[in-house]
Parts: C-alpha cells; sequence; structure tokens
C-alpha cells in the first residue's frame, strides 16, 4: 500500500500449490530499491497489481500500519482486530490476512523485505515474535515517540539525493531500526499486559520458536527439538513457559493448528492432504488432532467459512 497499483518486476505472486496466494515485496517500487518502503495509506495504493486486498492473501514481508483515522477491521490468522486512530497493526511474513472493503485506511504504511536489517537487530526487534499481539494501542507518549520516528523514517527514505545508495541504505536501516526497537518494547510491554510474566527474550526460546516455524509440518516431537537444540527438555519447558506461558508441545500443536485452519479455509485442498501437508499423513488422526484443539472437525471448520 505504498505506491500506485503497479505490476511488480520480481515475478507474480507465489502459489502454494493448493494454497494461499503469497504476493513477494515489490522491489521495483521501492526508492532506489531498497529493501524498505513507507509511505501514506489510501485508496488506490497496494504493493501488487494482482493483490487482492479484499480477499485474504499472504505476504513475504513485514508490514507495519499507523492509523491516523479509523475505525478499521482487519483480519490477521483468523483474528478480527478493529484499529483506530494511534494504533497500530503488525503483521509478520507468512500471516494471512484480509484488508476490509468497508474501511477507510488513513496513515502511515511500512513495508520491509526480510533480510534488510542483519540477524542481530532481527533478533532484538523480536520481527519473528508471532506470539506477540498484532494490534497494538500505545499511549500517548509512546505514541508521539512512534510517530516522531517514523516520520523520521519517512524523511531519510525519501531522501534519495544527499547520499550515496550505500550511505542512504545504511543510515534507512539505522532510522528503521529505531523505530522497530521502540514498536518491540511496546509489543512486549502489551504481551506482558495480557499475561505477566518474564520478559521473552530469552535465546533459549528463540532458537525455538526459530526451528518450530520451521520443522512444525514434519515435526511435532518436544524432545527432538530438544535434542537438535542441544538441551534438556526441561530447560526447553521453562524457556517456553516463561516466555509465552505455553508447554513446548502446546506452542509447537498451536502452530500446527493454525497452518491447517489456514489451509482448510483459504485453500481447495482435501482434507487429507491439508493433513499430510502438516504432519498428519493418516487423514483420521488429522481429524482427531484437529477437533481434540478446535472443538470441530476439519470439514465442519471448513464449512463454517463457505
Amino acid at each position: 500500500m505504498a505506491h500506485e497499483n503497479r505490476q511488480d518486476g520480481g515475478g507474480g505472486p507465489r502459489g502454494d500449490g493448493d494454497g494461499i496466494r503469497t504476493f513477494p515485496f515489490p522491489v521495483d517500487l521501492s526508492l532506489l530499491g531498497v529493501g524498505m518502503q513507507v509511505g501514506p495509506m489510501g485508496a488506490g495504493r497496494t504493493w501488487h497489481a494482482h493483490a487482492p486486498l479484499h480477499r485474504v492473501h499472504r505476504i513475504d514481508f513485514h508490514v507495519v500500519m499507523l492509523f491516523t483515522g479509523g475505525p478499521v477491521r482487519h483480519m490477521i490468522d483468523f483474528a478480527e482486530y478493529e484499529a483506530t486512530a494511534g494504533e497500530l497493526l503488525w503483521i509478520r511474513p507468512g500471516q494471512v490476512h484480509r484488508f476490509s472493503p468497508d474501511s477507510e485506511y488513513r496513515g502511515t504504511v511500512l513495508t520491509m523485505q526480510p533480510g534488510f536489517l542483519p540477524r542481530a537487530t532481527v533478533e532484538a526487534t523480536g520481527l519473528y515474535r508471532y506470539d506477540l499481539p498484532p494490534l497494538l494501542r500505545p499511549d500517548e507518549a509512546r505514541l508521539v515517540a512512534l510517530a516522531a520516528s517514523l516520520d523520521q523514517l519517512r524523511r531519510e527514505y525519501e531522501d534519495a539525493t544527499t547520499l550515496p545508495l550505500s550511505l542512504h541504505t545504511a543510515v534507512l536501516r539505522h532510522s528503521l531500526s529505531a523505530f522497530l526497537l521502540r514498536l518491540a518494547h511496546l509489543a512486549v510491554s502489551s504481551a506482558q499486559q495480557e499475561r505477566p510474566g518474564p520478559a521473552s527474550g530469552d535465546t533459549t526460546f528463540t532458537l525455538f520458536r526459530d526451528a518450530v516455524e520451521r520443522g512444525f509440518a514434519t515435526n511435532h516431537s518436544v524432545s527432538a527439538y530438544a535434542d537438535a537444540l542441544g538441551y534438556s527438555r526441561r530447560t526447553l519447558v521453562r524457556a517456553v513457559r516463561a516466555a509465552t506461558g505455553q508447554t513446548p508441545k502446546g506452542f509447537i500443536d498451536r502452530r500446527v493448528v493454525l497452518e491447517a485452519k489456514r489451509l482448510l479455509a483459504h485453500t481447495e485442498m482435501p482434507i487429507g492432504r491439508v493433513g499430510a501437508a502438516v504432519g498428519f499423513p493418516d487423514a483420521a488422526n488429522f481429524s482427531k488432532f484437529f477437533q481434540q484443539h478446535t472443538d470441530r472437525t476439519p470439514a465442519a471448520f471448513r464449512a463454517e467459512l463457505r
């Protein structure tokens, strides 16, 4: 939503087999081709000519929207969020989402390609903390600081003439990091208010979370993850519980259920293939697992959304 509606030059949307369409970051639409964009939200603006903003789709980049109007209703991973002026939505790569055709999106939108920031900054800013809430409601002081930081980032982004490209990109990375550190602190604080407990920046949990994201489709074993990461099962349990309030098994199962819901709701894949895609070769076992965690059969869940 940062530039006029055009097709990106890096290829069209990717399909996940029979899955949800995934739209890549439009590098050619970014000023000077850097790995980020920041600009106003508004009618007629999108990140891809073929992105059906009012239909469910996936993106493989980060989106942060700071609203100056509202209310706006936006679906992210089967939850409806209502945001208004002074609030933010943070959508991470791989999440399915849908814009509301009945809402007027006003404010500033930041998009960022994975890999634009170095690994240390990615960890410090919690870019892949899918356990954190996407809707953020800063108090007045935090909002002022976030808006000023985002405005500074936008000015640096639009200043394409006073620095060589290499220095311009370096300045953008620093300015973006400053904004994201503020945003990450807000996200963690919001999560702690919802679920009091220790901060979840522990490296043990971070490694486990990343391993689950890579392997949930084939590996549901807590012991296997603990062995692969070099931790005892007890250490892993403590770290995951401190970070999320869940057990490691609960964390894994929640990720599997989410992906199954995505595929059931937004693809035409047969239920047996959906099960196989999330690690259940036997359709009966998948149905039992899904019903245990949702109180509905896969077929009933799909029917409710059609």
